[in-house]
């Protein structure tokens, strides 16, 4: 055994965790550190040599401001609830059922649409000349001409609210899976229901006070990403004025670099934002923690079963609709020549807008696929050292590094990101590949954990048990029987990895300095113009990547252990 701990394995191996506490945490705290300097007034190389509190005086004299702030602060808000509100009632209502079981299969493929594409899908389908409205025009709709009616865009932030929520709903569904094992839910539920509770009932009142702890962190991460939010809203959220995140990213564009110091005040008011929604939540929280504990041993068995079953099937299955009928408006306007409205069908149907795209469409995507496979394979290996290192030293993670895990997705991007800029500047580290991969390692790697983890500490320690008394040391065991029987999960966390680097813009816009072009900066930056068709391209290659990750991690496995299909399951 003491050999075993001084192997150079298990010394790599016990390097991981600090290496990703680093890869972590220190670009978070540099690039607050360096966003907090002009925020205050000090940015000398641009003059501004001593502390003042100018930028935030410019800041409040901002017109819309106010209505900025409501709206990152109420688009986070909604959007979360009602995702949350979705998936446990669909939990509770269908678990266990064909509906259930077809869902989970869908959830890779809706996990692998990127949140661009999906919200450029969203806007083509309910646009005033969108699909939905061709369909029933104008037989059903009396209109002849697109109605009046503004989608994307309106000033209230529903289109941005629908466009979250249909990316939110997968993502805290799977996170609720891969927690439900965890406390023992199916023991609760079928106890429950053997008492005579409802299905819905049994759900609220057995498993979810045991389940939401466990998926408290992913909930605040959403609450943080949706009220953050860039390319989303960018595309489907109002622009006069738009969120808090995109004004932000536009003022640090402007030609005039003495907007620099009111874009970091602003920055640090977007973390504000984020920090008082969250607080928000924790108190609602408590609220309903305070109203429903005594409703949980009241013994009422048979609590809005109907309406239960009915919001949780409707609402879930109309966000997996929306997402596929977005899918195929896309599909349509690209290979559409000439589509009237009211016209359902594009005539004649060509592959011509792909030719016309192919010039700029290839270096992008092979641009972004390097990113993706490099961000990846770098947060795969950390998960991988990390999963190991609990397995040698018979640990798990606590709650602070399950914190720190979190860290980078509770921190709103643009909060930090163009402190990481400015350091970047002043370090004289020029943008270019590596820094753009080291920034979507930041993103990728807590999703990567997330897919993995699970799967990683349920695997039964006898094999490795039945390897050593075999005279097989850990770094043998683990390459000839831990990575074997894990394959198809590493696969699948891979390809999330492989999604979440396809669909970072923020990341990439700024780190990279507008030097590398990804599909996803491209798709964002024509869903403005006029040209429906070559953005209708750019999105779908956007989504390609992440479903071949997909298809590849559910092939690849069956091909490699096609003589032993028990590694499957």
């Amino acid at each position: 055994m003491a050999a075993a701990d001084t192997s150079t394995f298990s010394r790599l191996v016990g390097l991981a965790p600090a290496l990703t506490v680093l890869l972590l945490v220190a670009p978070v705290v540099a690039g607050l550190a360096g966003a907090a300097a002009p925020a205050f007034g000090w940015l000398p190389v641009l003059g501004g040599e001593q502390l003042s509190l100018a930028p935030w005086v410019s800041l409040a004299n901002t017109p819309g401001l106010f209505e900025m702030l409501v709206l990152s602060f109420t688009t986070g808000l909604i959007s979360t609830a009602l995702a949350l509100t979705i998936v446990v009632l669909f939990l509770g209502a269908f678990a266990d059922s064909a509906a259930f079981v077809w869902l989970k299969r869908l959830l890779s493929p809706l996990l692998a649409v990127p949140h661009a594409a999906a919200a450029i899908g969203l806007a083509f389908l309910l646009a005033p000349s969108g699909l939905a409205m061709r369909l029933v025009s104008p037989a059903l709709s009396s209109h002849a001409t697109p109605p009046d009616y503004l989608f994307p865009g309106d000033p209230f932030g529903l289109a941005l609210v629908a466009g979250l929520v249909v990316k939110e709903v997968p993502f805290l569904l799977l996170m609720s899976l891969s927690a439900l094992p965890q406390c023992q839910a199916d023991d609760r539920r079928h106890l429950a229901l053997s008492l005579g509770y409802s299905p819905v009932t049994a759900f609220l009142k057995a498993v979810l006070p045991s389940l939401y702890p466990l998926i408290r962190l992913p909930v605040y991460a959403v609450i943080a990403f949706a009220s953050s939010n860039v390319d989303v809203a960018m595309i489907l959220g109002p622009s006069t004025p738009p969120t808090l995140a995109v004004s932000v990213v536009r003022w640090l564009g402007d030609p005039d670099l003495s907007m620099r110091f009111m874009a970091s005040a602003a920055a640090l008011s977007q973390l504000g934002i984020t920090l008082l929604a969250l607080a928000c939540w924790w108190c609602l929280e408590q609220a309903v923690r305070w109203c429903a504990t005594p409703r949980l041993t009241d013994g009422r068995r048979n609590c809005g079963q109907r309406l239960g079953s009915l919001l949780g099937g409707g609402l879930t299955w109309l966000s997996v609709t929306l997402l596929g009928a977005s899918l195929l408006g896309l599909t349509l306007w690209s290979l559409a020549a000439f589509w009237p409205f009211p016209s359902a069908w594009p005539t004649p149907l060509t592959l011509a807008n792909w030719g016309r795209a192919l010039p700029g469409l290839l270096p992008a995507a092979l641009d972004t696929l390097w990113l993706a496979l490099a961000a990846t394979a770098l947060a795969t290996i950390l998960v991988i050292g990390c999963l190991e290192s609990e397995a040698l030293n018979h640990r798990s993670m606590g709650a602070s590094a399950t914190l720190v895990l979190y860290l980078p997705l509770l921190v709103p991007p643009v909060a930090f990101l163009y402190g990481l800029v400015q350091l970047q500047a002043q370090l004289s580290v020029a943008p270019g590949f590596m820094v753009v991969v080291l920034g979507h390692c930041l993103f990728v790697l807590p999703y990567v954990f997330l897919s993995l983890a699970e799967s990683y500490r349920r695997l039964d320690p006898r094999w490795a048990q039945v390897a050593a008394g075999l005279g097989h040391g850990p770094a043998a065991a683990f390459v000839r029987v831990r990575l074997p029987l894990l394959l198809a999960p590493i696969a699948t966390a891979a390809a999330v990895g492989v999604a979440v680097s396809v669909g970072q813009y923020l990341p990439t816009l700024l780190l990279g300095a507008g030097r590398l072009t990804t599909l996803t900066t491209e798709a964002v930056s024509l869903a403005s113009g006029g040209d429906r068709r070559l953005t209708a391209v750019y999105a779908l290659a956007q989504l390609l990547l992440p479903a071949l990750g997909f298809a590849l991690a559910i092939g690849l496995p069956r091909v490699l252990h096609r003589h032993r299909r028990a590694l499957l399951t």
